[in-house]
């Protein structure tokens, strides 16, 4: 057993995200037998993640606010405090907040063989993409 110092919170990219998105390290491989990777991750209001993928797919778990969660062919999704969304392996996506309220999730999944290979960035989504929810007004 090892207790594992705690890594700093860290302001995510802008290549990866619009907005202002900060992450907690909870879990990330010390070697090779670990696989998991767990973060908390939270998104100021209409903060989002840019497209991607996985390769071993995703877990969110929503902690506070109202999640986002989109897919290509337009479907966005609401998810809630207590709530989890799967996005299954090589399926591009996006997550974000709400236009209105601060959001927290936790997010999990699994590295790939090669941990280089575990997350597939890709294009920003754009405001239209993201206002695509019917209920959503901004």
């Amino acid at each position: 057993m090892k207790k594992l110092p705690r890594p700093a919170t860290t302001k995510n990219p802008p290549e990866q995200f619009r907005g202002d998105v900060w992450l907690d390290p909870i879990a990330t491989p010390q070697d090779p037998g670990q696989r998991m990777v767990v973060a908390l991750v939270r998104f100021a209001p209409a903060a989002r993640t840019a497209w991607h993928s996985h390769a071993r797919g995703q877990t969110l778990h929503v902690v506070s606010g109202v999640a986002l969660v989109g897919t290509r062919d337009g479907v966005v999704v609401e998810a809630r405090p207590g709530e989890t969304v799967y996005c299954p392996p090589g399926e591009e996506h996006w997550h974000g907040a709400s236009p209105d309220d601060f959001m927290e999730h936790l997010a999990m999944l699994e590295n790939a063989d090669d941990p280089a290979a575990t997350t597939t960035w890709l294009e920003h989504v754009t405001d239209e993409e993201y206002a695509a929810a019917p209920w959503l007004d901004v």
